[in-house]
């Protein structure tokens, strides 16, 4: 591992232990990442449309890959825009707040 701020971690994937180096702040998501991926490849299995191991982690990865873009494109759940409201909503409650003190 080239960087301090980097460790490995085990992650399980089909049955597989793969170890992954990623940034220590990132570890919880890429273990999410791993698990929403292995979970992915279950459905997969349990429907028995495709058969092979290669095939259905191409499947589960276009599948994943697919809600990505469904999110990025603005027809799904976008994180900015929730974000922003979040923020706005804050604001205007520090808002009322600070006139009920005053």
């Amino acid at each position: 591992m080239s960087n301090e701020n980097e460790k490995a971690i085990n992650i399980t994937i089909m049955g597989r232990e793969f170890y992954v180096s990623c940034p220590l702040d990132e570890r919880a998501e890429l273990q999410q990442a791993a698990e929403h991926l292995d979970q992915k490849i279950k459905e997969i299995k349990q429907e028995g449309k495709v058969v092979g191991s290669e095939k259905i982690l191409i499947i589960a990865a276009l599948s994943i890959s697919h809600e990505l873009q469904i999110m990025q494109n603005g027809n799904g759940f976008d994180m900015s825009e929730f974000k922003r409201r979040i923020t706005d909503i804050r604001s205007k409650i520090d808002e009322v707040l600070t006139k009920k003190i005053s």
